[in-house]
């Protein structure tokens, strides 16, 4: 795989990713994912190391190909975006994945031995697949097909990598022992919803940088995280179905809000409303 190849690789998945982010039709579904977990991401970066012929061209290329395509994500979604360049605020979390695709690419590049090394090497993703598995597979059975096809593709990924990278029926049978291991314990100890989102607080919520606080009635139901207060801009990560409150207190200044989070027509949902 060639630099050129490389370069128009980022561009195109980068693409890609902005259309399932941008277009209404796929607000909700596997392909949105793509914008926001690591699943697909992790398959675009098997390509790139099997395709080096050192360990330094792996890293190197793995890294650029992150390097141009996360924030080519963000600026195609600028001008469609009600948050503008503020988008960019996002990218940070990116940027430290990037950097660390330099050594994981580095090592990762060993996979291609094809012996007990890729074993190895592929165990912490192989985990990684075994819990999306687990929390995919969880919400299609609740909200059937929701998340199908992100199942569906991690199970492949699975089997792909199983196939091409480890020879031996050892090594085949210890490598899907882990994500089979993990889709067992997820699968008892995953919680009733598992949802996060980051939205607009309602109302013209305006907050200081520094100081401000967010205090939840009720954090087994939804945890609240503000992650913009210039902008209003909260985190949150469901975990349970119901209604509870949170107050943002910035000095003198505090705002209450009334959060629910429901089922709509197979899809879950979390709504919030100022008191």
């Amino acid at each position: 795989m060639g630099w050129p190849v490389v370069i128009l690789y980022a561009v195109g998945t980068a693409i890609l990713t902005s259309l399932f982010l941008i277009v209404p039709v796929f607000k909700d579904t596997s392909f949105e994912r793509m914008g926001a977990t690591l699943e697909a991401w992790v398959f675009f970066a098997v390509i790139v190391m099997a395709n080096c012929k050192k360990p330094l061209e792996s890293a190197l290329k793995t890294f650029v190909f992150f390097l141009v395509s996360q924030p080519l994500i963000y600026l195609f979604q600028v001008p469609f975006s009600w948050q503008g360049w503020g988008l960019f605020s996002y990218y940070k979390y990116w940027f430290i994945l990037t950097l660390a695709t330099f050594p994981a690419a580095l090592a990762g590049w060993f996979i291609t031995k094809k012996n007990w090394l890729s074993v190895l090497i592929f165990a912490p993703v192989f985990a990684l697949l075994g819990y999306t598995v687990a929390e995919s597979g969880s919400q299609c059975i609740r909200n059937f097909p929701h998340l199908l096809v992100t199942c569906l593709f991690c199970v492949l990924q699975i089997v792909l990598y199983i196939y091409v990278f480890f020879p031996g029926i050892l090594q085949k049978l210890v490598g899907l022992l882990v994500p089979v291991i993990v889709v067992v314990v997820m699968t008892f100890t995953l919680p009733q919803v598992d949802l996060q989102a980051t939205e607009q607080l309602p109302g013209e919520a305006v907050f200081s940088e520094e100081g401000s606080t967010v205090e939840v009635e009720d954090d087994s139901i939804c945890g609240v995280q503000l992650v913009s207060p210039e902008e209003g801009t909260v985190y949150l990560y469901a975990h349970k179905y119901g209604v509870t409150g949170f107050r943002i207190k910035d000095g003198d200044q505090e705002k209450q809000y009334s959060l629910e989070v429901y089922n709509d027509q197979g899809v879950d949902r979390i709504q919030i409303t100022e008191k």
